[in-house]
């Protein structure tokens, strides 16, 4: 059965969802909402197990998702996105949704390639960008063709489903 927190959650994502895709970036003050509401909802809920809880989400998520963007696989937004999914769903839930949400991205982005029909010319460039920054030992050439040429898409198109996908096998399925 589904809790307060879980419909915080939905209402929080729905927002996000909905100004990621129309402004391509997650505002900071719809993160530090998040892990506001997630962390005074489970402080009054709950006392100082509850503030625990909350707060071992967000730094879990915030920590393993920081080292995705230092790595320049996801910007910014998501991190603090994923932190304030931490603050008010805990760590077990948010391992769970960043795992499904890596995964789902990783489908959108193989469907994207092969209905772009440019699958063949973007592993091919990909693939010189990187032989040639290894080679020159510089990484310049490598940033450049992820900014300019590699396929991106708002975090958020896996984002839901990687949540729906948690919801149903953590409390629907049996």
């Amino acid at each position: 059965m589904l809790q307060v927190q879980d419909y915080l959650l939905f209402v929080f994502l729905i927002i996000a969802f909905l100004i990621d895709i129309k402004h391509h970036k997650i505002p900071n003050w719809l993160s530090l909402s998040g892990m506001l509401v997630g962390i005074l909802y489970h402080l009054v809920t709950n006392g100082l197990d509850g503030l625990i809880f909350s707060f071992f989400g967000l730094l879990v998520a915030g920590a393993i998702f920081m080292l995705l963007y230092l790595f320049k696989a996801i910007g910014a937004g998501d991190v603090k996105l994923f932190a304030a999914i931490g603050a008010i769903v805990g760590v077990q839930l948010v391992l769970y949704m960043m795992m499904y949400s890596i995964i789902v991205a990783g489908l959108i982005a193989i469907v994207i390639l092969l209905f772009t029909k440019t699958f063949l010319q973007k592993i091919t460039s990909a693939f010189f960008h990187i032989i040639g920054s290894i080679l020159s030992k510089d990484l310049q050439g490598l940033e450049e063709f992820k900014t300019t040429k590699s396929t991106r898409f708002p975090f958020m198109y896996a984002v839901l489903p990687a949540v729906a996908i948690t919801y149903y096998y953590s409390f629907w399925a049996v």
